[in-house]
C-alpha cells in the first residue's frame, strides 16, 4: 500500500480516531472501515487497526495509572494478568482464523460492539449495582473481554467499564483500570501481530501518526465540543458499518 491519497485519507482517518477516543471512545469504529476502503481485507484491517492505534492506548494508561486499584481481594496486577495472557490467545485465534472465516464473524462483532457502546453511553444507569458482581464471574467476564480484545477488540472499554463497575468498584477508578487492562491485551495481541504478515506497515505507519496528532486535537477540543455528539456519531458509523458489512 503505497498509493499517497490512499495513505492520506488513512492518516485523516486516524486524525479523527485519534480524537474520538479522546472524546468519547469507538475510534476503532473509524480505523476499521477506513482501512476496507483503502483496499484492506478484514482481517488484515482489524490487526493494523490495533498495532496502529496501540500507543495512544499506552499514553492513555499512563495517564491514569495512579487511581488504579484491585476489587475487593482480587489485585489489580491479577485482573492485569488475565489481560495479558486473554488478548494473546485471542490474538493467536486470529492469525489461524482464514480472511473468508473472519469476513463472516466481523459484521456480528461490529454489530455486538455498537450496541454495547450504545448501551454504555446512552441507557446504562449511573450509580454501584444494588449487589456487587462477585468476584469468580469478573475474574470470568475479564478473561472472556480480554479474548474478544485480542481478536477483535471494538467495545472492549465500555465492556470492561460495566463490569468493574459492576463488581463495585466507583466508576472513576473503573475508567482509570480498563485504560490499563485493555492496553494489557492489546500489548500482547500487538507483540504477536507485529511478527505476522498482516500488518500492513505503510497504512500502520500513516494511521498511528494520524492518531497521535488526534489524540493532541481531542485533548483541546474535550471541553469545546459534546460528549453526546460524538457518541452517537460513533453509533451512527457503528449501525451503517454494521449494513454494509452484512450486504457486501
Amino acid at each position: 500500500m503505497t498509493d499517497p491519497l490512499a495513505l492520506a485519507w488513512v492518516a485523516l482517518a486516524g486524525l479523527y480516531a485519534g480524537a474520538q477516543n479522546a472524546l468519547a471512545g469507538g475510534g476503532s469504529f473509524i480505523t476499521f472501515p477506513a482501512l476496507l476502503l483503502a483496499g484492506l481485507d478484514p482481517l488484515s484491517a482489524n490487526i493494523t487497526s490495533t498495532v496502529a492505534l496501540f500507543p495512544s492506548q499506552v499514553t492513555s494508561a499512563l495517564a491514569g495509572r495512579r487511581l488504579v486499584s484491585g476489587v475487593g481481594r482480587l489485585r489489580f496486577w491479577q485482573l492485569f494478568l488475565i489481560s495479558v495472557a486473554g488478548g494473546a490467545v485471542g490474538a493467536g485465534l486470529l492469525l489461524h482464523t482464514p480472511v473468508a472465516t473472519f469476513s463472516f464473524l466481523v459484521p456480528w462483532f461490529v454489530l455486538f460492539a455498537t450496541l454495547v457502546f450504545a448501551w454504555g453511553s446512552f441507557l446504562r444507569k449511573g450509580g454501584q449495582a444494588a449487589k456487587p458482581l462477585p468476584l469468580p464471574l469478573l475474574v470470568a467476564a475479564q478473561s472472556g473481554i480480554a479474548v474478544y480484545g485480542g481478536y477483535f477488540g471494538g467495545g472492549i472499554g465500555i465492556l470492561m467499564l460495566a463490569a468493574l463497575t459492576l463488581a463495585g468498584q466507583p466508576v472513576r477508578q473503573a475508567n482509570a483500570g480498563k485504560n490499563v487492562l485493555a492496553m494489557a491485551m492489546n500489548a500482547s495481541a500487538v507483540a504477536v501481530f507485529v511478527a505476522s504478515s498482516r500488518v500492513v506497515w505503510p497504512a500502520a505507519l500513516a494511521l498511528g501518526a494520524g492518531g497521535i496528532a488526534g489524540g493532541l486535537l481531542g485533548a483541546w477540543l474535550m471541553h469545546r465540543l459534546p460528549e453526546s455528539l460524538m457518541r452517537g456519531f460513533v453509533v451512527c458509523v457503528g449501525l451503517v458499518l454494521t449494513l454494509w458489512l452484512f450486504i457486501r
